[in-house]
């Protein structure tokens, strides 16, 4: 079961029960093996992909993302890694589905013809406007398949949140009309960019498949940076104004072996 375009997408967040895992015994090291195993067959750049983390906080143990271009792949890799551990020992404390997908206010063709004409003086169809259109093509489709085949770096820290637009009264991003949205969100995208090389931003949506509309992942060499992306971002309208968000899950990156010396086990 493929999507029409895009991935499938999934966080989980686990506890460790201490307390059954210290009861397995020597099955605990069959466990840390099948779990080893099955994120080394899934490594890929992008789908099929396990990447795992331990949690920061005390929110969870252990966390998980998933991407898989099959929905039945990615429900059989969730099973995979339950089954992998000791009846009992994995407590999941939460999880998020969602797709990857491209945003409807991204700049189409007809955007970036009307700046090289109306900003740039551009004439339209000579040497120079052909050459620039033919580059923007090339970046937009680019762009557009790492935001649906996304291929995120293994930088050491992963912070992950739901969010949704807001529908209250004069705050309601739904009443507003398309062109203002592209505006407002054009300024937001802006914002994003300037942490281009520091974070690496993922959205994805979850409309109808979960809680939230959409699901935000950042990953950053160190936690400044996501601190600080966030933190601007909530100045600009579309968060200041419309933006609601649910908890923020810090994780920092580490391969199963590592994971279970970080976490004692």
């Amino acid at each position: 079961m493929k999507l029409t375009q895009g991935i499938h997408v999934m966080h989980l967040f686990y506890r460790i029960n201490r307390v059954v895992w210290a009861q397995a015994g020597p099955s605990t090291a069959a466990a840390r093996s099948r779990l080893e195993a099955l994120c080394a067959s899934y490594s890929h750049p992008s789908a099929p992909r396990i990447s795992t983390f331990v949690n920061v906080g005390g929110k969870a143990d252990l966390a998980f993302m998933l991407l898989a271009a099959e929905l039945d792949q990615l429900a059989q890799m969730h099973r995979e890694i339950e089954d992998a551990f000791p009846a009992g020992a994995l407590e999941k404390v939460y999880s998020y589905l969602s797709v990857t997908e491209l945003s409807e206010y991204m700049s189409s063709e007809e955007d970036h013809r009307k700046q090289l004409i109306e900003r740039e003086k551009l004439v339209p169809d000579s040497p120079e406007f052909t050459a620039r259109m033919e580059d923007a093509r090339k970046k937009m489709a680019e762009y557009a398949h790492y935001r649906l085949h996304p291929e995120l770096p293994d930088w050491d820290v992963m912070c992950f949140y739901p969010m949704n637009k807001r529908r209250a009264g004069a705050d309601n991003w739904y009443s507003l009309d398309f062109e203002m949205r592209k505006k407002l969100m054009g300024g937001h995208a802006r914002v994003g960019r300037k942490y281009a090389g520091r974070v690496s931003q993922l959205i994805t949506g979850s409309t109808g498949l979960d809680d939230w509309e959409w699901g935000v992942t950042l990953v950053a060499q160190q936690l400044d940076p996501i601190k600080e992306i966030v933190y601007e971002m909530r100045f600009d309208e579309v968060s200041a104004r419309y933006g609601e968000f649910g908890e923020f899950y810090v994780n920092i990156r580490c391969a199963p072996a590592a994971a279970w010396k970080h976490l004692r086990l």
